[in-house]
């Protein structure tokens, strides 16, 4: 009995090991292959609907974004080892599903009291992220899940030149630029407020980037660029810390 009880145990155990993803579809071999985010795997969904584009916006509209997707194709290990810098885009623009997915991922709420998917000191929050596209552009705001429109102007290329003209900036369908305001942090944190912020930039933006893997999207992150040329597009006195282009891989 001793026996019979320590083996279902360890069946227990090697079952909530096992990874849960896509059901693996069998090669014409029969061997089974368990497709990676970009992939196209066999009898299964993406993770989030391509249909329902950006609609055209009016400055000082507030999109609604569609509730996050919690459940993916793909296991958090496929991803990291799928990503990779990705600056090559083709010309096929983001859906809102995808758009409201990445601003989540980035710094969306995930409980009632307001945390959110990326630590921060204090849970004091002091980052923004801005998205730009064809379109327009606008601020993201996370306790409303919205996407706030602050121009019409397709300001890719304003955006690609403040960063020394690295091309894939304005080739993009979407570009994520996040920011941080340093003095929430200082109020609790002083001297070491903005070691702390730029710190939560990178768990903001490796969020941003591992879920566009998880979407069979690409994208970079982009830190050279001029600060004052930023903060000026935005008509903001922030820290800028990222310029994120984020698309369909032209080289999947």
């Amino acid at each position: 009995m001793k026996f019979l009880i320590l083996s279902l145990t360890f069946l227990f155990l090697l079952s909530s090991c096992a990874q849960v993803g896509v059901v693996p579809s069998p090669t014409p071999e029969g061997e089974v292959q368990t497709p990676l985010p970009g992939e196209t795997p066999t009898g299964t969904q993406t993770l989030v609907p391509e249909e329902s584009q950006l609609p055209t916006p009016a400055v000082g509209e507030e999109i609604p974004l569609p509730p996050p997707v919690l459940k993916g194709e793909f296991t958090f290990e496929e991803v990291l080892k799928a990503r990779r810098s990705v600056r090559d885009f083709k010309e096929k623009d983001l859906s809102l599903c995808q758009v409201g997915q990445l601003l989540w991922a980035a710094q969306g709420t995930t409980s009632p009291d307001g945390k959110r998917t990326a630590p921060s000191a204090g849970a004091l929050y002091p980052l923004e992220v801005y998205y730009f596209f064809k379109d327009g552009w606008g601020h993201y705001n996370p306790e409303k899940h919205v996407l706030e429109i602050l121009g019409k102007e397709d300001k890719r290329q304003d955006l690609t030149r403040a960063s020394f003209k690295q091309s894939w900036i304005a080739e993009a369908p979407g570009v994520f630029v996040i920011v941080g305001f340093v003095e929430r942090t200082a109020k609790k944190y002083g001297e070491r407020a903005e070691r702390y912020v730029i710190l939560e930039a990178g768990h903001a933006c490796q969020n941003l980037l591992l879920q566009a893997v998880a979407l069979g999207l690409g994208g970079t992150s982009v830190g050279a660029f001029s600060d004052e040329e930023i903060k000026k597009i935005l008509g903001i006195d922030a820290l800028p810390l990222y310029v994120v282009p984020v698309g369909y891989p032209a080289n999947p």
